[in-house]
This record gives structure tokens, sequence and C-alpha cells, in this order.
């Protein structure tokens, strides 16, 4: 039976005010280190929203890495809960962490989800010197000595990175997933610096994280987890063709505060709406390896709750939590 990590609805736009809206300095919180998917996020589309006016100035990048985004989701939720002006990345990684209780207790209806745009690719990554040749190769490896391999991701030990080599693992014949060796960093350029660096045998992440290691030729990608060979990518196997049954796809968006205004909240997702019409994003994405997915405004946190009771069975089934 197939798997499949990401749900593609039907956009709920909502239009809210572009750069005739009032605006201040806003401050987009990326949860992990700088070069991870997170980071991206914050970056490309805080850079877009200024560049076609949906935001009348910059808007500043800081990076809060921590508990696998969980600091910058408590920072969110107990300090900055009525901040009209902050916009915090988010993707499935998210939602998992949420599914699993990793954020000490914080529940997805203490935020605001504002919406999605984009699709990033899951991927399996080696260092550029790997013996490994292909993905049957590394998971063959890992099957016959599970200690032999460690996988590096930018997400917590049970979250969405994590996942993915469990599951193509589970059809390459490991019965014992707890036994396959996982390091949870913050973020995924630290995931693929440690693989890169031979600290690690391989690389969990999405294709925006690793793009620019891929060009400068010191990685390979082994698979990516989606139905078809990505545009731009078509040298990429996907790991459907080699025989493993697993698609993952990582949505990228924003959260924004619970106690905003419901005006303000409409504001964010028109915005984010004119980011995802641009041309801009267009470019940015096919520059990334991202898929078309474009969901915003009111039914994104009905989602998102609906998302998280999904992934937390899934979590059981393969054995992440009890």
């Amino acid at each position: 039976m197939k798997t499949r990590i990401f749900k593609v609805l039907l956009t709920s736009a909502v239009l809210g005010m572009g750069a005739g809206g009032a605006a201040t300095a806003a401050e987009c919180i990326a949860p992990a280190n700088p070069g991870g998917g997170w980071d991206f996020t914050c970056r490309q589309i805080g850079k877009i929203m200024f560049d076609i006016g949906a935001f009348d100035q910059p808007i500043q990048v800081t990076n809060m890495a921590g508990g696998g985004g969980g600091l910058a989701y408590t920072h969110v939720v107990s300090e900055r809960n009525e901040d009209a002006d902050l916009i915090v990345a988010a993707s499935s990684a998210t939602s998992t962490r949420l599914a699993q209780n990793a954020y000490a207790g914080m529940t997805a209806d203490q935020v605001r989800f504002v919406g999605a745009i984009g699709i990033d690719p899951g991927v399996i990554v080696v260092a550029a010197d790997s013996p490994h040749a292909n993905l049957a190769d590394l998971l063959n490896a890992t099957v016959a000595d599970p200690s032999s391999v460690t996988f590096a991701g930018g997400s917590a030990v049970g979250g969405f990175d994590h996942m993915k080599p469990l599951m193509l693992l589970q059809r390459a014949g490991l019965t014992d997933i707890t036994t396959v060796k996982y390091i949870g960093l913050d973020g995924g350029g630290d995931a693929i610096t440690q693989t890169i660096g031979g600290f690690t045998q391989a690389m969990t992440g999405d294709m925006s994280e690793v793009v620019g290691f891929l060009k400068a030729g010191d990685i390979r990608v082994l698979a990516v987890l989606t139905e078809e060979r990505v545009a731009g990518f078509e040298d990429i196997p996907t790991a459907v063709e080699q025989g493993f049954d697993v698609v993952a796809g990582n949505w990228r968006g924003l959260y924004i505060p619970r106690g905003v205004s419901d005006e303000t909240f409409q504001m964010w997702a028109g915005r984010l709406q004119q980011v995802a019409d641009s041309d801009e994003w267009a470019e940015a994405m096919a520059a990334n390896g991202l898929a078309p997915f474009t969901m915003v405004g009111d039914d994104f946190q009905g989602y998102i709750d609906n998302l998280v009771i999904e992934i937390r069975q899934m979590s059981r089934d393969i054995g992440v939590i009890q």
C-alpha cells in the first residue's frame, strides 16, 4: 500500500491588503539555523513579498534554532501571542512534531496557520564520494547491518525527516525499525554538512535544502520521493521507480500568533496568496525543485488539525510513537 504524507486540497484564498495596506517593520522567524528549508521559506517569501509590493518594507529574518522548531513555537505562543508583524516558517515537519507532542504539550490551535505555497519533495542524499551508488545499495546495506549507516535529518527523532528512511527501509525488508540510526539536527543545512563531512552516511531532507550542494558537486541525490521526476532535476530517479513505493512531500508555509485579529490574519493570507501567484515565486520553485501547491486562508487551520490526526496515526503505524 502506498504511503502518502501530503494531501493537496482546494485553495481557499483570502484577498488581503497588498501594498496599499498599512504595514510596519515585520519579522519572519526561521525555526532552524541558516541553510535549511525553514530558512529558505522565510528568505524567499519575505523577499518576494517586498519585491512585488505585497509588503512595503523588507522583512527581517531571524534564525531561532532549537527543539526541532519547538523553541520558536513556544516563543511565539508564550511571548508574542499578539504580535501582528510576526510570521513564522512552517512545514510538514511542524505538523508532524505537533502530532507527536514533541513541543512539550503545545497544540496546533495555539497559533494560526496562514497557508502553504509549494511542496518540497523529499530526498535521500549521500556525499559525492559515497560507496552507495543508488537507493537500493544504501537501503540493503542498512538492512544487512543497521549499525553501519547513520541518517542525518533536520527534524527531531521521530519527526518528518526521520519517517522517510523508516518507510523506505520497511519496504526494503527491515522488520525492526528501532535499529535504524538517526541523528536529528537543527535544520537541513546542518544535516547535509554532517553527511558531506563523513560523520553520517546519508541525509534525509527536502529538495530545497540540497540544491546548492548538488550544484556544487558535494552530494549525490539517490532518490526523490515523488510520483514522477521533478522538473528541472529529471536526472534524479524517484524511489518509486527504483522499487520502493514511498512518496513524501513537505509543504512550505507560514503561521502567525493566535492572538492577532481576523483582519491581520486575512492580510497575511492575502500577501501569501500574492506571492503564490507571482512569477517570482514560480521561478523560485523551479530553481529549488518545489512542486506547485497553494492553500491559504481560513481553511488551513482545519487542514492542519486533520493532518495532525493523520500523522499521529501514521506515527503509531510505523512504531515511532505508542
